[in-house]
């Protein structure tokens, strides 16, 4: 009897034992899963990227780039929980976007600042539009605003003073040599360079046009105006994931040295990093979707 009751005593403690080790193993393999992040993007052919990747993934953040071919749908999917983040936008964009749809979406981070320029095929300069020449411009309603603030800072067009951040050409008050506005989809505006006098391309857009944002513009935005705080990209999430600490930390790697160098290489200069601060990110975005 004495026997049996060790060889139980035995048998359990193997047990408990065989239990704590079971354990004791999960805890260490789920602490080293990587944590999975998926990020919306409208192209992902930037040299940043990869090497966002592999930062990220040395602290175990495996980081996974949905792309999308309009820029409608990053934050959409967002909405619908099928991507974590998203960094394709500026916050006029997301302020926009959030007032018409009611999504409780947010920035969390900036990334840079991609200047708007005009472009043209016909000119050399922007002195050399005449009267009723065309010039197209994004359709979207912040990028179609931009654009129309762009022109009206050569003083070729002026707008009303009511014009706000999301003006369309239905507030231009003087127009000098009645040039024909035409507002189209964003990927739209490299394609027709061959049939107007001019366009206006979003700098990403252009870039995938093979233009070069740096050097083809006759005209383009002023990186060092303060103004520009409404059109800096940024990285967005649904607002419950606001303080998400590994969302946070792909921000801080993203605003590395070595991707602002990544950025200007890749944009032949470009496109510039920009760190704006969260209570700067917010107050220009409760702005902005009022």
């Amino acid at each position: 009897m004495k026997k049996f009751s060790i060889l139980c005593l035995t048998i359990l403690t193997v047990l408990v034992l065989a239990a704590c080790g079971s354990n004791i193993s999960n805890a260490d393999s789920s602490e080293d899963e990587p944590v999975k992040v998926k990020i919306g993007v409208n192209g992902a052919d930037g040299a940043q990227w990869p090497l966002l990747k592999e930062k990220a993934a040395k602290e175990g953040i495996e980081i996974e780039l949905i792309e999308f071919a309009d820029y409608t749908l990053p934050n959409n999917a967002l909405a619908h929980g099928e991507i974590d983040i998203n960094a394709f936008q500026h916050i006029a964009f997301l302020g926009q976007y959030v007032k018409e749809s009611g999504e409780d979406i947010l920035p969390i981070g900036s990334t840079m600042f991609a200047p708007m320029g005009l472009y043209s095929e016909k000119l050399e300069d922007i002195s050399e539009l005449k009267e009723g020449d065309k010039i197209a411009i994004p359709d979207d309603p912040s990028n179609q605003a931009r654009a129309l603030r762009l022109l009206e800072s050569t003083d070729l067009i002026k707008l009303a003073d009511d014009f706000g951040m999301f003006g369309d050409p239905s507030k231009i008050t003087e127009n000098q040599l009645n040039l024909e506005i035409i507002p189209m989809t964003a990927q739209q505006t490299p394609r027709v360079l061959p049939d107007v006098a001019g366009s206006i391309i979003n700098n990403g857009v252009a870039g995938q046009a093979g233009l070069s944002p740096a050097d083809d513009p006759i005209l383009k935005e002023d990186e060092d105006n303060d103004d520009i705080h409404p059109y800096v990209n940024i990285i967005a999430t649904s607002a419950e994931n606001k303080e998400n600490k590994t969302y946070k930390r792909v921000v801080e790697l993203y605003q590395e040295a070595d991707i602002e160098q990544a950025i200007k290489d890749d944009t032949n200069g470009g496109s510039i990093l920009v760190k704006l601060t969260q209570a700067q990110l917010d107050a220009a975005f409760e702005e902005l979707k009022k």
